[in-house]
């Protein structure tokens, strides 16, 4: 009873008891037969522990039972001579075994253990990231608002340009800026992160290329585009989109061009933006789509930027299980927005949406 009570048994290890005792009694009653009960006793043995995986001390005392009475009945048995000596042999053997399972089955769950231990780790220190980073960009967006305000209304009421009052909002543009794009990689590994919708490709890329050709001056080009619909989120392509654009208008000359495409691979659409700037640095390309990371950190800070364009152009892409990549060209540097579902063929007129209706381009 105290090793039923230590064990704390439940129905699969009361039958493996029941089942063992009347294999112990059948090993009594048939000395000539016994190896056979003996075997169903320590394979039964066996199977349970895989199921359970005690804890030491209780997984001892059975081990320490199931050799005393196994082994006491062969013993007995071989003084009688109804049963070998080299039989004996059998006790030791099966508990070697046992025991070799022993080793691996704790070795496998200290290991599942301790991956648990670490994903729940993981995830609470991920959602405590999230909380911070949600919780900091709502907080400083407060000040900022009342800031520029103050700063607009003493604008207006000094009635002429000041350089100062200029500097001031310019940076307070770029604060909102970075605290809108902490919030969407905040929300980026969230399930609505994306909510997709037909896209016609073709019209879809024309509109982008016109909205930035009309407000930047470089050499705007409108390259390949496939006819075909997508199955994506519109506004977060648009988005990504605009930070590839943005990062090439960067790193560009008002003489230089910047083309925008996309073709087919597959059932895939790959969207490509390339520019005619400086390239991209060969020992940046690997963790160019890090968060806060920058392809040259002499830029100046006009030029430069946080460092988070990039990081959400590689999230929404992910979000929609394609990815991004960047590399050098002859000319400069190539984006490629890879993007799966895609159905090549014409689109009805009737079935574009404009992409137009988005917001203004991420700055």
């Amino acid at each position: 009873m105290a090793v039923i009570g230590s064990l704390r048994l439940r129905s699969v290890e009361l039958a493996w008891v029941a089942f063992a005792t009347g294999n112990l009694v059948a090993m009594a009653l048939a000395p000539s037969w016994e190896t056979i009960p003996f075997h169903f006793i320590w394979i039964s043995l066996t199977l349970v522990y895989g199921f359970r995986v005690w804890q030491p001390e209780p997984t001892g005392v059975v081990l320490g039972l199931v050799i005393l009475a196994t082994g006491s009945l062969i013993l007995l048995d071989a003084f009688n001579g109804e049963q070998l000596w080299g039989e004996l042999f059998e006790v030791p053997l099966m508990s070697a075994m046992f025991m070799a399972m022993v080793w691996h089955a704790r070795r496998r769950q200290d290991a599942v253990q301790r991956l648990q231990r670490e994903v729940s780790e993981r995830a609470a220190l991920l959602q405590q990231q999230k909380r911070f980073l949600h919780d900091v960009s709502h907080e400083l967006r407060t000040p900022v608002t009342i800031a520029r305000g103050h700063l607009e209304v003493l604008q207006r009421l000094n009635g002429r340009p000041t350089q100062e009052i200029d500097v001031a909002l310019d940076e307070l543009g770029r604060i909102e800026q970075i605290l809108e794009r902490l919030l969407l990689l905040a929300k980026s590994k969230q399930p609505d992160f994306v909510v997709a919708a037909e896209i016609d490709v073709e019209h879809f890329l024309e509109d982008v290329f016109l909205r930035w050709s009309e407000v930047v001056l470089r050499g705007w080009r409108l390259g390949e585009l496939v006819p075909g619909t997508l199955r994506a989120d519109p506004e977060a392509l648009r988005i990504a989109l605009d930070a590839l654009i943005e990062n090439a208008v960067k790193c560009t000359e008002p003489s230089d061009s910047i083309t925008i495409g996309c073709r087919a691979v597959g059932g895939w659409l790959a969207i490509e933006v390339a520019d005619e700037g400086v390239g991209i640095p060969p020992e940046a390309l690997e963790h160019i789509f890090d968060r806060f990371a920058r392809a040259d950190s002499a830029r100046s800070r006009a030029q430069g930027g946080a460092g988070l364009g990039l990081a959400i152009v590689d999230a929404i892409a992910r979000a929609h299980g394609g990815s991004c990549t960047a590399a050098n060209s002859a000319d400069g540097a190539v984006f490629t927005l890879r993007f799966p579902v895609f159905v090549r063929g014409r689109v009805e007129r009737s079935l574009r949406a404009p992409a137009s209706a988005a917001s203004d381009a991420v700055a």
